[in-house]
């Protein structure tokens, strides 16, 4: 069910990875790399909640979810092909916007998917599933120019002929490739059940669906929002202004504040964008193992307790990136940020998922979506004249800032209510027939 997020986030993880980099190759300064960022959180603000509509009423030979998956996999696969052949900033910019339009539209039904067909006890495991699978996919995406160069040794010079690496062109190549043979696994392998009473749904699809009908009712929806989603909003709000400032800044941190680089064509620098990618590499990889953990933990306290405790992992490992300057030491950190990680990309939804409407979780996914694209817009909007007016320029202090941000994410998160039949699912096996045989009351929000 969840294999095309390998796929899905290897593409994402090369992005992560080298996008900073490749703008830095192409003569970006470090002031202008948010607004070059631009594409990711705006076109996700757009189309995910429009994609989520629009398979919320969708039915064909590929069932409600599976076309979107396939579509934007083709579509994303084409773009990280012809990525590395980037010239100039604008067409590596244009690139972006297309990669990220596109990967949007395969992975926003794919948090719908998992409503769809898992029971809600299973939910939680269903989403930390996908949490291992993002962290694997994650991993070699990162590590990939590096085992390219390494172990294959094959260049990672950046020349003025060809200011991409060769490494980094490779590695674009074969993620396309996995992009597209991952989420045709998913698609091929994966069945989706036909709604019970095609008739109404034939004319809930006239009324809602389609992409003018997708604004009214994310309007519709926006107003009618559970209160356990607008509560973990503005979780999801400080949690990604303190992700997006790491996302923007490490690799090209790493090169000029441990490697000492000064330019962005020296072999320093180029060692230093590797090194980052082994660091990202580690910090999934901490995901990857931790997401079996999660589960459990959640059982033992609630989830609120346990997304607190790991976004609280995530601020400490932020911030003592600020005054660590040997490269070795800089995995130490990324235990924290890996265990923060798996948590961000499990438990809000685990949490939110239970509150809504069977009948319309794609578009409240989608619409979930832009309190983690908002954040990464301001940043992007406004960042830079921070940048450069107030913070030097200086890569780690601004990373240094995200991490304050996830101890903010972190105290909102025990604001969150959920819902009884959430609650239920954090119950353990034994405790379940003592509440099947009492009175329980839900109550709609």
């Amino acid at each position: 069910m969840s294999f095309g997020f390998l796929g899905i986030q290897f593409g994402w993880g090369l992005q992560m990875a080298n996008m900073s980099a490749i703008f830095e190759h192409l003569g970006a300064n470090a002031h202008q790399i948010p607004i070059l960022w631009l594409a990711a959180p705006l076109t996700g603000l757009i189309v995910q909640p429009i994609i989520g509509n629009m398979s919320d009423h969708t039915w064909g030979p590929l069932g409600r979810r599976r076309p979107y998956f396939l579509s934007g996999a083709i579509l994303s696969s084409i773009t990280l092909i012809l990525m590395p052949h980037s010239s100039t900033l604008w067409m590596a910019a244009g690139l972006l916007w297309i990669l990220d339009t596109s990967a949007n539209i395969s992975m926003e039904p794919f948090r719908a998917f998992v409503g769809d067909l898992l029971p809600e006890d299973q939910r939680t495991q269903g989403f930390a599933m996908q949490s291992l699978l993002i962290g694997m996919g994650s991993v070699s995406a990162s590590a990939f120019p590096w085992v390219l160069n390494h172990v294959f040794r094959i260049s990672s010079l950046s020349t003025t002929e060809h200011p991409i690496p060769l490494n980094v062109e490779l590695s674009f190549y074969i993620g396309g490739s996995l992009f597209l043979a991952t989420v045709l696994w998913t698609v091929l392998s994966t069945k989706e059940y036909p709604p019970k009473d095609m008739k109404v749904f034939k004319q809930e699809q006239t009324q809602r669906g389609g992409v003018l009908n997708s604004f009214r009712e994310i309007w519709t929806a926006l107003q009618e929002m559970p209160l356990t989603m607008r509560q973990l909003a503005w979780v999801q709000f400080f949690t990604w202004l303190g992700l997006y400032c790491f996302f923007l800044y490490f690799p090209p941190a790493v090169a000029r504040h441990v490697f000492q680089a000064t330019h962005q064509s020296s072999p320093l620098y180029l060692r230093g964008i590797e090194w980052a990618g082994i660091c990202i590499a580690a910090y999934n990889a901490v995901c990857m193992v931790f997401s079996f953990l999660l589960s459990h933990l959640a059982r033992a306290t609630s989830r609120q307790t346990t997304h607190s405790l790991c976004l609280l992992c995530g601020a400490v490992g932020l911030i003592s990136l600020g005054v660590i300057r040997n490269q070795y030491l800089l995995l130490l950190p990324m235990v924290g940020i890996g265990i923060a990680w798996s948590s961000i990309l499990a438990m809000p939804y685990a949490m939110l998922v239970g509150s809504l409407p069977v009948e319309r979780s794609g578009i409240y996914m989608g619409i979930f979506n832009f309190f983690i694209v908002l954040p990464q817009i301001a940043v992007s909007l406004g960042f830079g004249w921070v940048m450069e007016n107030f913070l030097d320029d200086n890569r780690l202090v601004a990373i240094v800032l995200g991490g304050s941000f996830l101890i903010i994410a972190a105290l909102l998160t025990q604001r969150v209510q959920t819902t009884p039949t959430e609650d239920l699912a954090n119950l353990t096996d034994e405790e379940m027939p003592e509440m099947e045989n009492s009175e329980k009351t839900v109550v709609n929000t």
